[in-house]
């Protein structure tokens, strides 16, 4: 299973860590890809809940676009 998202604020491959970092510890999550160039996350796993990834994603500072 994979949830994508288009997000704010991705500027350099730090807020690309901070994303996989802050995303890569919740429930059901097994990868997360960020391409800085588009700000689109991708995020893979077995039971992912995107209600979840998109309010830690916006805790994090980068709410979805």
């Amino acid at each position: 299973m994979q949830e994508q998202f288009k997000v704010q604020n991705v500027k350099c491959g730090g807020c690309a860590k901070t994303i996989q970092d802050g995303l890569g510890g919740l429930p059901g999550v097994e990868g997360v890809e960020v391409e800085v160039d588009s700000g689109t996350v991708t995020v893979s796993g077995n039971t992912l809940e995107r209600a979840a990834l998109a309010a830690k994603l916006a805790e994090l500072g980068y709410p979805e676009a």
